[in-house]
């Protein structure tokens, strides 16, 4: 090993004893724990944030389906499987197809009234486009929902807060009104609640019913189904397959894919990780200039050192090299630490919060707000590289100057004092 290394790595350790050598010691530490946590808290903040994202794209995508064809006429579809067949014709992707109605209402027990999203569906069909329709269908809830049955399904969250369970009776109010000859009335009908679901995100559990696709349409007047929803074999060639779609269907109907559904959350999740990945980037980079400090006090102390280095025949290279071997150890030695501590604890997220919660009496994650009642985690290996690979640069470049520094060191001038 060159004695460039071998010196370095001496400084790292501590060199000579006493009391300013094991200050200098001292504030190497800090920098590297100050690396070390740095990096830690990038990879907690991020595994959370992507498993945030995931859980909740998982949960969505349980209630939902990836393309929407949605007719604008206001007449609905008159042949939903010609429809169908041209979109299974121009894209390999399509998997399933089924006709819906959605149209926003009002749902009242009593005294109390929701807003919610009532979905018609035709049950064979949607149990296979959304693993929710498939889940209702293996307990027999969605066979209940036949044509003139005026049956619904609510999500959980919907019946507790109207205070239904099954068996009991909500009335649906359409938009818009009837005219009598006593005026304009709003349409209503009466539905039998025959069951209830969960998909674990809080919106459609607590605005999301459904109902047969026959009833839906007698009660909004669309004469019919109002689009057809594609599953796709690829979810995450959603954008791609509606763009194709779009352009092979022309202006017959609106193509809509989930991501573009829930745009405004992805964006806005998005903006969040990248703002969160500079902010604690730049903690990184205070935290391993603070090697700079570190560097220049050594120099300070080793010029004695350095200036018997210069006279035994090392080169101002070697000088330099040493003391950066020294800073890039360091930095090394924090990012590894930070790397291991952070994958530590994002990949026990599931358990350390809880424990937390418990500890505390508390929730870090209600479900009215979050949408989700649980912390999740899912650390990318390519991120964790990507940040481990700033922080060992930047605490490269901290070494740069106080290096070229040593370099500079005249031994003449070093030893007049010694």
């Amino acid at each position: 090993m060159p004695f460039e290394w071998l010196i370095g790595w001496r400084y790292t350790r501590a060199g000579r004893a006493g009391r300013r050598n094991a200050f200098i010691s001292f504030i190497s530490l800090v920098s590297m724990l100050g690396i070390g946590l740095g990096v830690a808290a990038l990879i907690i903040v991020l595994s959370v944030m992507n498993g945030f994202q995931k859980e909740v794209t998982d949960k969505m995508l349980k209630a939902i389906a990836h393309v929407q064809l949605m007719d604008e006429s206001g007449n609905g579809l008159a042949d939903w499987q010609a429809l169908a067949g041209k979109a299974e014709a121009l894209d390999p992707q399509v998997r399933a197809a089924a006709p819906y109605t959605e149209t926003q209402s009002l749902l009242a027990h009593g005294d109390v009234m929701r807003g919610a999203l009532v979905r018609g569906i035709e049950p064979a069909e949607e149990a296979n486009l959304t693993e929710l329709a498939a889940d209702l269908q293996r307990e027999g809830i969605l066979a209940r929902l036949t044509p003139g049955s005026w049956n619904i399904v609510l999500g959980a969250e919907l019946a507790r807060a109207l205070g239904v369970g099954v068996g009991d009776q909500v009335t649906v109010i359409a938009p818009g009104a009837q005219v009598t000859p006593a005026g304009a009335l709003p349409r209503l009908k009466s539905f039998n609640v025959v069951g209830t679901f969960s998909v674990g995100h809080y919106e459609y559990d607590s605005g999301l019913a459904l109902a047969a696709l026959d009833d839906t349409a007698r009660l909004y007047r669309t004469g019919g189904p109002t689009g057809v929803q594609l599953r796709l074999a690829d979810v995450h060639q959603a954008r791609a397959a509606a763009g194709a779609l779009a352009e092979g269907l022309g202006g017959e109907v609106r193509v809509q894919d989930w991501t573009r559904t829930n745009a405004a959350w992805f964006d806005a999740v998005q903006i969040e990780k990248t703002m969160m990945f500079i902010i604690l980037t730049l903690i990184v980079a205070v935290a391993a200039f603070n090697l700079v400090s570190t560097l220049v006090m050594t120099v300070t102390d080793k010029q004695a050192d350095i200036a018997i280095l210069r006279t035994l025949g090392a080169s101002p290279r070697s000088v330099m090299l040493i003391f950066m071997v020294q800073g890039a150890a360091s930095g090394i030695a924090g990012t590894a630490g930070g790397v291991a501590f952070g994958l530590l604890v994002a990949y026990n997220i599931p358990v350390i919060v809880p424990f937390i919660e418990h500890l505390l009496h508390t929730s870090f994650l209600p479900a009215s707000v979050y949408l989700i009642d649980r912390m999740p985690s899912d650390p990318h290996l390519s991120e964790v590289a990507q940040i481990a690979f700033w922080a060992l640069l930047f605490a490269f470049l901290a070494t740069v100057y106080p290096s070229w520094r040593a370099s500079r060191v005249r031994p003449a001038e070093a030893l007049r004092y010694e």
